[in-house]
């Protein structure tokens, strides 16, 4: 059963990167004050980075108890710990590392100089430790979309689409640079109150029209499955809302 759908469009990707940040403090700061801890797994890419470095900018992210917060990532790239390409490594740079959160409640995926080197060992630890954390699921999930429709590393037309376990997958030979990454399926992304899909730019109009437009099939668009158990929003600037109407 999901929630409701909403598709949020602003003027350009400066508005859309300054109100989703104040969105992301505001959610914290009402779970928290509703007793929660709240559980969140975080996307890469450009537009999520710069939400990352305007929350970090913003006076009121002081509001939010980040000892308090539990950090997970919807996917990565299995590449070596202090490489720039990794999800997690931008993430830190733009905002955790400012931040004074609790190491403990900070998960993110194997690195491929780690103690698991090989990926499908790697992937599935990441699987073992969602699968025995304390939330029965995430408050929310964060995610990107590409030109092709993919989101997180799960492509189009790619076996790990099939698989319906609540964990986490090995995915090889990425149509996008680096080859070998980790993803938690569909199911694992599923398993959200909240998703909010961040997409900017022209390039990924089509994407989101098709991933919006009924009856459309995820092998061929991945952006149309996920959706929250309370509320998908899809926060758009203009240009990527322009194949909507």
């Amino acid at each position: 059963m999901t929630g409701t759908v909403a598709v949020l469009r602003h003027p350009d990707r400066d508005v859309l990167v300054q109100a989703t940040a104040a969105r992301l403090v505001t959610r914290l700061v009402d779970l928290q004050q509703n007793g929660r801890v709240p559980t969140l797994a975080l996307t890469g890419g450009t537009v999520a980075t710069e939400i990352y470095a305007a929350v970090a900018a913003s006076p009121a992210a002081r509001a939010v108890d980040w000892g308090r917060v539990e950090v997970w990532w919807g996917d990565e790239r299995f590449v070596p710990a202090e490489d720039d390409e990794r999800n997690d490594r931008q993430a830190r740079t733009a905002l955790l590392d400012g931040l004074p959160l609790d190491p403990e409640r900070v998960h993110p995926m194997p690195a491929s100089d780690g103690p698991l080197t090989d990926l499908d060992a790697a992937a599935s630890d990441y699987a073992r430790r969602l699968r025995e954390s304390t939330a029965e699921r995430f408050d929310l999930v964060l995610l990107g979309v590409g030109p092709d429709g993919h989101v997180a590393s799960l492509f189009p037309g790619f076996p790990q689409l099939e698989v319906e376990d609540t964990g986490a997958v090995a995915v090889r030979n990425s149509p996008k640079p680096p080859p070998e990454r980790i993803s938690l399926t569909f199911p694992a992304l599923e398993r959200t109150n909240e998703l909010w899909f961040l997409v900017s730019g022209a390039e990924k109009a089509d994407a989101v029209r098709r991933a919006l437009a009924p009856g459309t099939d995820p092998h061929d668009t991945p952006a149309a499955r996920p959706r929250g158990a309370c509320r998908t929003l899809w926060l758009l600037d203009e240009a990527a809302a322009s194949a909507l109407g």
